[in-house]
């Protein structure tokens, strides 16, 4: 599925199940809510914290999909073609880091 696919099939999947979308605002809440489902998987996982029970059932794969779903959403609402954006932010990282981290002591 291209990025585009997935902005068509969200915004489709949204007006059908989902009826309408919630206020900008409302998804952004929701956004970070849901990176913040994916942090502490991170912690847990990756980091120094232990999982508590409740948290061995949890899925990485399905709260960063979660963070995809509502970033695309506001996405769609806000009338951005993530494609574009990506494309253009990748440029903008190739040409601003072209040398910084090649560079980076820390990197080697």
């Amino acid at each position: 599925m291209t990025i585009a696919e997935a902005q068509e099939t969200v915004d489709q999947w949204i007006k059908t199940t989902g009826i309408r979308y919630f206020n900008e605002l409302t998804n952004t809440a929701i956004l970070m809510e849901e990176v913040g489902e994916v942090a502490r998987i991170m912690s847990r996982k990756y980091g120094e914290q232990s999982f508590k029970k409740s948290d061995e059932a949890v899925n990485l794969a399905d709260e960063m999909a979660d963070v995809m779903f509502v970033l695309i959403c506001l996405a769609n609402q806000t009338g951005i073609d993530l494609t574009v954006a990506l494309q253009k932010n990748l440029e903008k990282k190739t040409i601003r880091d072209a040398e910084r981290h090649k560079n980076n002591q820390k990197l080697k």
